[in-house]
């Protein structure tokens, strides 16, 4: 089934209650980053655009919640956020670094990951062809009991547990620099969510996971896919590997939701990550996996890492054109605050080294080569 209708129904999930919070002035997550999007959004048009509706996010329920964690976490959050001292025993991975404390942690993060369940429901019933959550996906690291990677709740196995128990297969990619790693636990043992996350190696790259060989487990074994790449990895070369692996797992998969986490910290610009794509080439990524929800008509997308604030609110505008079939001018509407330079959604970037992209190809076919091997023939492709 294609998308119902032409352009697609897209429902944007966002209030400014999100961003009115901030883990630390220093922390690398500025929340003010999804201020920036929508305001570029804003300043597009996009907003007025007859076939996008914005509707505000809710705070997640405790049910919602403990679809992804366990209910003594929850509890800890709870307490954690509220001021209150844990008993002695586990941390769950809060303190100095990617996870601190903060006043109003759990509502915080109870709000962004509401939004995400809000898109999930806009895609369940019918009420809207495409749903983003842009201040959504950035928590893919968080585990069941522990936060991890800036992750307090895990938004997307929420949504992608919901949608199961709602009767529907999803295709989760997850296009982030840092490998997917607490949705990959989240679904490692199940066949009901295929996920596919490409990254940076983790040999090069926080949190030092996603290999070929995490495969999953009993049931699960070959529904979770992991394409490692290269540092330095350009727009070519990203789509190479994306083109050879994504589109035929997907199509054979035949999901009823495509599920992506579009990261933005693959930008060269990024200060944390080492990945050299453009806001153009995360966007041709971003049209392809378009192209693969309009085959079952239901997408739902959420944001991701991204810490370089321009890039961030360029590459979610480009993406939220290509869910709404708008095409942009090449010129911004409004200069990005912390990107005063930037005058295009495009980067000009200077040919690369041929032997650095010799070498990246050469580093990124062989992960592509070894899920062909191990993975393609779980689903009957060679």
């Amino acid at each position: 089934m294609a998308f119902a209708v032409s352009p697609q129904r897209v429902t944007v999930v966002y209030s400014g209650d999100v961003w009115r919070y901030e883990m630390s002035a220093s922390h690398p997550l500025q929340p003010v980053r999804w201020k920036r999007a929508f305001d570029l959004m804003a300043a597009a048009g996009l907003t007025k655009v007859p076939n996008i509706s914005v509707v505000p996010p809710r705070p997640a329920t405790d049910d919602e919640v403990t679809l992804a964690h366990t209910v003594e976490y929850l509890r800890a959050v709870k307490a954690l956020s509220s001021g209150l001292e844990l008993p002695p025993g586990p941390s769950h991975g809060f303190g100095p670094g990617d996870n601190p404390v903060y006043a109003g942690m759990y509502e915080a993060n109870a709000l962004t990951s509401g939004g995400t369940m809000i898109a999930a429901e806009a895609i369940a019933d019918g009420s809207a062809d495409v749903a983003f959550n842009f201040a959504g996906g950035h928590q893919h690291h968080a585990m069941s009991d522990h936060a991890s990677g800036f992750g307090v709740f895990n938004d997307t196995v929420m949504a992608a547990r919901w949608l199961a128990n709602q009767g529907l297969r999803g295709a989760y990619v997850d296009i982030d620099c840092h490998h997917g790693d607490g949705v990959q636990a989240g679904f490692y043992g199940s066949p009901k969510v295929l996920t596919i996350s490409l990254h940076e190696s983790g040999q090069f790259l926080f949190p030092g996971s996603g290999a070929v060989c995490e495969s999953g487990r009993d049931e699960g074994e070959g529904y979770s896919v992991n394409v490692p790449l290269a540092p330095h990895t350009s727009d070519a070369a990203y789509m190479a590997a994306f083109e050879a692996v994504v589109p035929p797992l997907v199509e054979s998969f035949k999901p009823d939701v495509v599920f992506t986490q579009l990261g933005a910290d693959t930008h060269v610009l990024d200060p944390i990550t080492h990945l050299r794509l453009t806001v153009q080439g995360h966007a041709a990524v971003v049209s392809r996996l378009r192209e693969m929800a309009s085959e079952c008509g239901r997408w739902l997308a959420v944001g991701g890492g991204g810490y370089d604030l321009g890039a961030v609110a360029r590459a979610w505008t480009a993406d939220l054109a290509i869910m709404a079939c708008v095409e942009l001018p090449r010129e911004l509407p409004a200069p990005v605050p912390e990107s005063p330079g930037a005058t295009t959604y495009s980067d000009d970037l200077e040919a690369p080294d041929e032997l650095v992209e010799m070498q990246v190809s050469a580093f990124n076919d062989r992960s592509v080569e070894q899920v062909r091997q191990e993975i393609f023939p779980r689903f009957g492709l060679t």
